[in-house]
């Protein structure tokens, strides 16, 4: 029996459209079964449903600074659906900690940066002006602190010379995309444990490489 998962967007859905297409081959261990916005013009919502999956919208405007009655709206409705994993995939509200107590170790995030490194927003101007040379993404559970659950999965890429906030963002964009679906599958397929605040992969392959910036210097 395949996990049914919820994804929450407020935007474009671009996250929320590599985890439709992962779970569009039979084997893969979880099924969305839900698309569910706060906001009705999430471009995400036409490209779920042109992907066969059924949307909802639940508008938080509505709700005012209510943001836990908002929430219990949100509830109601992952109930209906039998909703087992959630996946926030660009979803622009902070979640109260009655939500996020509700969903521990079952909900997921994919934040613009190699965690804990440059928590919250704007990752990518921030990672130039720091000068790092590795930078990446990551996959973490949800916990009532901002970009603060267990790491699942991460990955990284050199940073250019040449780079700016946007190429660096496009570049972190498709990591993003690759290692959503990985870290959905790893929950779903229960192979993954929380010790002591850090995530503990069953069975997990790790590579042999190392990534090493800048890789070689000429004399």
């Amino acid at each position: 029996m395949r996990a049914r998962v919820a994804v929450l967007i407020s935007g474009r859905g671009s996250n929320m459209t590599a985890l439709i297409d992962a779970a569009r081959q039979p084997s893969y261990p979880a099924e969305i079964a839900l698309v569910l916005s706060n906001r009705p013009d999430a471009a995400g919502l036409s490209r779920a449903q042109g992907a066969g999956i059924t949307t909802r919208t639940i508008d938080h405007a509505a709700y005012g600074r209510e943001r836990e009655c908002f929430e219990r709206s949100m509830q109601q409705v992952l109930d209906q659906y039998r909703i087992e994993i959630i996946c926030l995939a660009g979803f622009m509200r902070l979640l109260t900690p009655w939500f996020v107590g509700r969903w521990p170790e079952r909900m997921l995030n994919v934040h613009p940066a190699l965690l804990p490194a440059f928590k919250g927003l704007d990752t990518h101007r921030r990672a130039l002006s720091a000068g790092v040379k590795i930078h990446g993404a990551s996959v973490h559970f949800v916990v009532a602190e901002m970009d603060s659950g267990p790491i699942v999965a991460q990955g990284a890429l050199a940073v250019r010379e040449d780079d700016d906030a946007d190429t660096l963002a496009a570049r972190v964009l498709a990591i993003e995309h690759r290692i959503y679906p990985i870290a959905l599958a790893l929950v779903a397929e229960g192979r993954v444990r929380v010790e002591d605040g850090r995530c503990v992969i069953k069975g997990g392959v790790f590579p042999r490489t190392t990534l090493i910036v800048p890789e070689a210097v000429d004399a």
